[in-house]
């Protein structure tokens, strides 16, 4: 069930609970044997440290993004989840050529677009809009729905003719379940959920084939975190829309993504299915991060197996060599601290069938399957 165009779902009666009764085939959305639509290789970014008042010289660099690589297919929704500082909105920033990548190449439908500018970025940007995070400053105050929902339009004129630019943008309105009456509203007349409603309308309104969502209902209440996610989803199913979904609510990636990659001080540790990642997580980083999500079952609740990870996230303008997590890891060896393991299916599961839950890309030396919760005591 998704929000029908007025807004109102069934997650607005009954909360976030509401989203477990939606259904979803995965299996036809995993992206096998779809387009790759998004291709990132390598991808860099490394902020420069600099000292000095009228000369300045570099003295080190925030290795914010330090080597991602991953692909994005038709149809699809990759969901990036990770700690505050990981990486995840400059990987955003990055695809959506907000920022220049250090190295590393971004290709869409073949074309690297790091190396175009002008009117060619002009136009492959098109393809590639962003709904930014805080609905409450990614609008302009000063400008009504109807001019920022438009705004797209002044910059890409072939898209719309000047004179029917007025009903496209109640046209989007419309889409995403608000009155096309608001078009002479400000943002402060709405609410924060209305507000990312908007925004959602602006990314659509150049019929983009990828959105980047960077934290799109991290500011919303729970109830408008569900009736947001269910218009992306319906969306997604009527104009064909790829998503890079980003977000650090387990529950909410997990109910909305195809597949899930999981970042670690600017490196993605472990990428797979939903069912891999949540149901048989080979990475102790990703195990720890599910230990943490509240069990709704407290018989489940009680025999669970919290991990709780020793010290501080490394510095990421002087992160560990080797493994970027062995310094909080309890398998830690020598071994992790000189060899960078890659991001592969790890050894120990290379002979086990490409379709097993286990047979997914880890980013660890000793990935294994860990149980997040003890079954219980017979008698």
């Amino acid at each position: 069930m998704h929000a029908d165009r007025s807004g109102r779902s069934l997650a607005r009666e009954d909360g976030w609970e509401a989203r477990m009764l939606l259904t979803r085939s995965r299996a036809d959305k995993a992206g096998a044997g779809r387009e790759a639509v998004l291709e990132v290789r390598g991808l860099v970014k490394h902020f420069p440290l600099t000292q000095g008042i009228l000369v300045k010289r570099q003295v080190g660099a925030v290795k914010a993004v330090d080597g991602v690589s991953f692909d994005l297919h038709q149809g699809e929704t990759l969901g990036i989840v990770g700690e505050s500082g990981c990486g995840k909105s400059t990987v955003a920033k990055l695809v959506t050529h907000l920022e220049e990548p250090t190295a590393g190449t971004i290709r869409y439908k073949g074309e690297d677009i790091t190396k175009l500018s002008g009117r060619a970025l002009k136009a492959v940007r098109r393809n590639i809009q962003m709904v930014f995070q805080d609905p409450y400053t990614s609008l302009n105050p000063r400008m009504t729905v109807g001019d920022i929902v438009g705004e797209p339009f002044e910059i890409h004129p072939e898209a719309a003719p000047k004179g029917d630019r007025r009903r496209k943008v109640q046209e989007l309105l419309d889409v995403v379940g608000l009155d096309p009456a608001y078009v002479n509203r400000y943002p402060h007349q709405f609410s924060g959920g209305q507000r990312q409603r908007i925004g959602i309308a602006r990314g659509l309104a150049l019929r983009p084939e990828i959105i980047v969502a960077d934290e799109p209902v991290s500011a919303l209440d729970v109830s408008v975190q569900a009736q947001v996610v269910n218009l992306m989803e319906r969306l997604q199913d009527e104009f064909g829309l790829s998503y890079l979904f980003i977000a650090h609510d387990l529950s909410i990636v997990r109910h909305i993504s195809d597949r899930v990659a999981v970042m670690y001080l600017g490196r993605i540790v472990e990428i797979g299915t939903e069912t891999e990642i949540y149901e048989h997580p080979t990475h102790p980083y990703t195990q720890a991060l599910l230990s943490a999500v509240p069990v709704p079952d407290p018989e489940r609740a009680e025999r669970r197996e919290r991990i709780v990870l020793e010290g501080d996230v490394p510095s990421p303008a002087n992160p560990p060599s080797g493994c970027h997590f062995r310094t909080r890891c309890w398998k830690a060896q020598q071994r992790c601290a000189v060899e960078e393991p890659a991001l592969a299916v790890p050894e120990n599961f290379a002979g086990t069938l490409h379709d097993e839950p286990v047979h997914h890309p880890s980013a660890c030396h000793f990935a294994a399957e860990r149980a997040a919760v003890a079954p219980p005591v017979a008698g």
